[in-house]
């Protein structure tokens, strides 16, 4: 329900009258037309954090008892205390978000295993990240990141390590079709919900006002997915957030088949919006020419009046243009030429060699023509293979059609840019252009390998056989996608924050490999567990949080295995992947792909511990991040105070600043310096004294300045 249906809800436990009258006002100007995008305002979203410890003075829910199918209690409690038990640890809870001036909040206990914690939107957080495994195959090469979050916390993590950093963010967000593909506030959104277009929209617009953030705004581009449920919404969302970038709007099939949903137009068809920023460009497609698309030939008889026999005056032709091009009739062969004829010699009285026709320019009224090539330019380009005769027209003056190939197409064959597979029997040459040819693509895409069927679904199968994954994108279909952003930025940043099987990262790669760029990409999704799946954990007992259960979330069972096994080449259970890729770039995808990669799950931490320096281990992998994602991470401190790696260096203890200093001289590679200390003095001192090529970073306060300003209601 939308935030003003909850407050009429509590006024009408205390003044019906009122509530009936406000009532019957809201309905009133709900009756109004409105122009653009109008919405209702929801209760701010909120996620259960599974797992994570309980504190005193966390929000919480209450869990139903364990082999429960219901949801159980949904309103949220505050811990007010701790305390042991001769049963275990207790919380004494009251009830949130109740208006004390309406009633007394309830209070009450319950067992810590009993609670879940639940993050609202609106309260800041103070994130971390715990590495969960990696997969080197890339050297020097920075690291693709898969990160396990509720990816709106993710987002705002990111602010802190790449605000306006971001060049590509691509996302194929929920489609709002009425199926369990999403939650809000932990409850899956059907179309039997009043609000469920509302709570999408406000589902979507709390992420991409965080995305804005990260993409850079002189040169990014926001790429977004859907289909016709929610595309005009979509776009008028866009436009409100994006004010300035330039929108277009890309129809592609990704089932040429079709689903049929009841009594409609089979769907085959999905949305794809572009935003640019700044001074992004969409790239021009190359069209490579040597797959199958030869020269052109082109019809030697002059087409222009002014080229007929005898015409006098500009465009006219020389005597030596019109001459008879002997054509055996066996073979259909050019096999010489005739001497030029004079303008007062009669076609009619020409004789041709035994066996062959006569071939003179001739319009199909009889109108005689001329050659564009005089009889000894004809010599040169026939010795060569450059002129051919095509179709035979006995019942024409013209008794075969002659070709040619012109002289800016000669250029390219001898200028090696054409590829000549050989001759035709007739000598006439075979070729093919070698150089790719561009233009702008259209705004439809009908192209085959952007089946999602086949290489989406069909394509996870192989990388990890017997595991499920609905509605993959077609690998094909990101790459190119992509492409045309990213294709000149061979170190971009691609971030996709609702990564799902991890297509985005995949595809990456396979750009990466094609051009030998360093592109880096982020990848998030959570370890949500299916709807289905979930109905036969729940009766074993299981809840979120328990290993047997997080086992089969998206995050570790589908897209870390499939970031690993792509570069790896071989699934998950060690076997080489069967196989090839296909299209821009074919190979064994047994081959894998060198490439790096580490895969995080995000925390939450009190910011009393990371101000007292007691949370650095898992603040640690932000600064990896902040610095560029390449090397080793800095997890712990030597007894020393400071320890520089490959992208950047930590500084605790000041007594050992000129150390660090001279290790920071020492290697240009290493491009910032987080400097530990309460004392802006001290900190501006080391700062002063950093390398050009180091930039300095104070913790803890930058870190924790970054997400108290970033509290959004």
């Amino acid at each position: 329900m939308s935030r003003l249906t909850d407050l009429l809800a509590q006024a009408r436990k205390t003044d019906p009258q009122l509530a009936a009258d406000l009532e019957a006002e809201f309905r009133q100007l709900t009756q109004r037309s409105q122009f653009g995008l109008v919405f209702e305002r929801h209760q701010p979203e909120a996620v259960e954090l599974p797992g994570r410890p309980v504190r005193r003075g966390d929000t919480v829910r209450v869990l139903p008892p364990r082999g429960s199918l219901t949801i159980g209690d949904t309103r949220h409690w505050v811990v007010t205390d701790l305390e042991r038990t001769p049963d275990g640890k207790q919380a004494h809870l009251t009830e949130a978000d109740v208006d004390p001036e309406v009633r007394e909040p309830a209070t009450s206990t319950a067992a810590l295993e009993d609670l879940v914690v639940v993050a609202r939107f609106e309260d800041p957080i103070y994130p971390g990240l715990v590495e969960t495994g990696r997969v080197e195959n890339g050297g020097d090469k920075p690291f693709h990141t898969v990160i396990n979050a509720e990816n709106f916390h993710a987002l705002e993590m990111l602010t802190y390590t790449h605000r306006h950093k971001v060049d590509c963010i691509y996302i194929d967000p929920p489609y709002n079709t009425g199926a369990k593909d999403w939650k809000y506030n932990n409850d899956y959104v059907g179309k039997e919900d009043d609000y469920y277009h509302s709570k999408w929209l406000s589902f979507m617009q709390s992420r991409l006002e965080v995305a804005r953030d990260l993409l850079n705004p002189s040169d990014s581009t926001l790429i977004v997915t859907i289909d016709e449920k929610e595309y005009a919404r979509l776009a008028l969302l866009l436009e409100k957030i994006f004010p300035g970038a330039k929108m277009q709007m890309v129809s592609s099939v990704i089932n040429p088949r079709g689903i049929v949903r009841g009594n409609e137009f089979a769907r085959s068809n999905e949305f794809i919006y572009y935003l640019r920023l700044g001074a992004a460009r969409i790239a021009p497609e190359s069209i490579e020419n040597s797959s199958g698309s030869p020269v052109a030939w082109e019809t030697m008889r002059r087409r222009s009046i002014a080229g007929a026999r005898g015409r006098r005056g500009a465009g006219a032709c020389g005597p030596n243009q019109f001459f008879a091009i002997h054509v055996d009739v066996a073979s259909g062969a050019i096999v010489g030429r005739g001497e030029p004829l004079p303008l007062t010699a009669q076609v009619a009285d020409y004789r041709a060699p035994r066996g062959c026709v006569a071939v003179f320019p001739a319009r199909d009224d009889g109108t005689e023509m001329n050659w564009s090539l005089t009889h000894t330019a004809f010599d040169e380009r026939w010795s060569k293979g450059y002129v051919r005769a095509g179709k035979a027209t006995p019942d024409k003056p013209q008794k075969y059609i002659i070709q040619y190939i012109l002289g800016g197409v000669i250029d390219d064959i001898e200028s090696g840019r054409v590829n000549i597979l050989g001759r035709n029997p007739d000598g006439s040459i075979k070729a093919e252009y070698l150089e790719s040819k561009e233009r702008m693509a259209h705004s439809q895409w009908n192209i085959p390998s952007h089946n999602a069927q086949q290489h989406g679904t069909g394509l996870l199968e192989d990388l990890m056989p017997k595991r499920k994954f609905p509605y993959a994108k077609s690998l094909y279909a990101v790459e190119d996608a992509l492409r045309f952003v990213v294709a000149s930025k061979p170190n971009a940043l691609i971030l996709d924050f609702f990564s799902g099987s991890g297509t985005t990262a995949h595809a990456v790669m396979r750009l990466n490999k094609q051009d030998g760029g360093r592109r880096q990409c982020i990848s998030v999704t959570n370890n949500e567990v299916s709807a289905d799946e979930q109905k036969g954990l729940r009766k074993k007992g299981l809840r979120p949080g328990d290993a047997e259960w997080e086992q089969w979330g998206i995050c570790d069972y589908v897209t870390k295995p499939r970031v690993t096994a792509a570069i790896t080449g071989r699934t998950p259970a060690g076997d080489p992947i069967k196989g090839e890729y296909k299209f821009t770039d074919e190979f064994p995808m047994a081959d894998g792909f060198e490439e790096n990669a580490a895969f995080f799950t995000l925390t939450y931490e009190a910011p009393r511990q990371v101000r007292r320096n007691r949370a650095f281990a898992r603040v640690a992998p932000m600064l990896w991040l902040k610095a560029g994602s390449r090397g080793r991470i800095i997890s712990s401190l030597p007894e020393r105070g400071w320890d520089v790696a490959q992208a950047y260096g930590v500084l605790e203890d000041m007594d050992h600043a000129p150390e660090f200093l001279a290790a920071l001289e020492a290697d240009p590679q290493v491009g910032m310096a987080f400097i530990v200390t309460d004392s802006e003095v001290a900190f501006q001192s080391v700062a002063r004294q950093l390398p050009e090529h180091a930039t300095a970073v104070r913790l803890y306060e930058s870190y924790l300045h970054n997400f108290q300003i970033n509290r959004r209601a």
